[in-house]
């Protein structure tokens, strides 16, 4: 019993270790496969796009880069557009895609109020972006059938 529980350890190790040494994909290596691939998997490879631009934007609003918070936030607004549009297109990951859109969206009402006043209506607009692409996923979703 602790031969077994020695090996998985090392096995576990191992694979933590592989992992680690595997070099992150960057942005431009992402979204050159989110446009390659199925339409199918565009959505949540676009997303991933958009969140990361997220994170660099916050990570650009603490260190008060004011171009760089504005162009990532550019990003997650085109990254977000290209998956909200594969999502309806395929009709796949529509859900998932309108779920992590609001929760971005939700993020940035939350950090519209920590920037300062020449900089809120650049995050509004975003915002104001974000959530009419929720608007078409949910019309996607569910409506257009009987409601007209």
């Amino acid at each position: 019993m602790i031969k077994f529980v020695g090996v998985a350890a090392c096995v576990v190790l191992g694979l933590v270790a592989i992992s680690s040494a595997r070099k992150e994909e960057t942005l431009q290596e992402l979204v050159a496969r989110a446009e390659a691939a199925k339409v199918e998997q565009q959505p949540d490879l676009f997303m991933e796009a958009a969140e990361r631009q997220h994170r660099a934007a916050l990570d650009a609003l603490k260190a008060e880069h004011w171009d760089e918070f504005h162009a990532y936030l550019n990003d997650v607004a085109k990254y977000s557009d290209k998956a909200h549009k594969a999502a309806i297109a395929s009709g796949k990951k529509v859900k998932n895609t309108e779920i992590k859109i609001r929760r971005i969206s939700t993020r940035l009402k939350e950090t519209k109020m920590n920037v300062g006043v020449d900089d809120q209506p650049a995050v509004q607009a975003v915002i104001d972006q974000l959530e009419e692409f929720r608007t078409e996923l949910l019309r996607s979703m569910f409506g257009g059938k009987g409601n007209g």
